[in-house]
């Protein structure tokens, strides 16, 4: 599929998946006539890189950790190796620990509307 469609059917813009590809996330097979082709699978790449973005990994991470994964569900590949599960662990740590912050955050801004709420007096007709 050209480049078009792989952002249609992705939804990621054609300027960040040439970014991917320039960063080595992703490879196409070019045209005689100088066109990216890029087979079924890489949709599921994108995905999987969209994830893993979302989720706080940085690109240079991203990179290293890739050839490790399968495309369709983000498991462990035969070529899986023990430094890929501790870099795994150290980002799923890095995650929780941003979760605990979103839930202080959350926490601290429930008290806050809980306090304004009872002390705030309505708004002139």
């Amino acid at each position: 599929m050209k480049i078009g469609e792989l952002s249609r059917r992705t939804g990621v813009s054609v300027r960040s998946l040439r970014y991917y590809e320039q960063k080595h996330l992703l490879a196409s097979e070019r045209t005689s006539g100088g066109h990216r082709e890029y087979p079924q699978a890489t949709v599921d790449r994108v995905i999987l890189i969209q994830q893993l973005l979302a989720a706080g990994l940085c690109g240079e991470k991203i990179a290293s950790i890739l050839p490790c994964m399968r495309d369709h569900d983000g498991g462990p590949a035969a070529t899986a190796t023990p430094w890929l599960v501790e870099q795994l662990r150290m980002e799923r740590d890095r995650i929780d620990r941003s979760i605990q912050d979103l839930y202080y955050t959350r926490d601290v801004l429930d008290e806050v509307i809980a306090t304004a709420a009872t002390t705030t007096t309505p708004a002139p007709s």
